[in-house]
C-alpha cells in the first residue's frame, strides 16, 4: 500500500507542478492554450487524489470487515 501511495502523490505532484507552469506560461504569455491546459493538469490531479482518498476509505471498510 505505501508504494500505491508514494506513485500516486509522485505523479500528482508532477501533474499538479505541471498546471502550475502552464498557468504561469499563460500570465506572461496571454496564450489561451496554456490555460486550457492548466485546467486539463489540474483535473488530472484532483482525480489522482480523489482516487487515492477512495483507496483509502475503501481499505479501512475491508480491515473492519476482516477484523470484525
Amino acid at each position: 500500500m505505501t508504494f500505491i501511495r508514494w506513485t500516486l502523490g509522485i505523479f500528482a505532484l508532477i501533474l499538479a507542478s505541471g498546471a502550475a507552469l502552464a498557468f504561469i506560461v499563460f500570465i506572461a504569455s496571454g496564450i489561451d492554450l496554456w490555460v486550457k491546459r492548466a485546467h486539463n493538469l489540474r483535473r488530472l490531479t484532483s482525480a489522482i487524489l480523489l482516487f487515492w482518498f477512495n483507496l483509502e476509505i475503501w481499505r479501512h471498510v475491508v480491515l473492519v470487515i476482516v477484523h470484525w
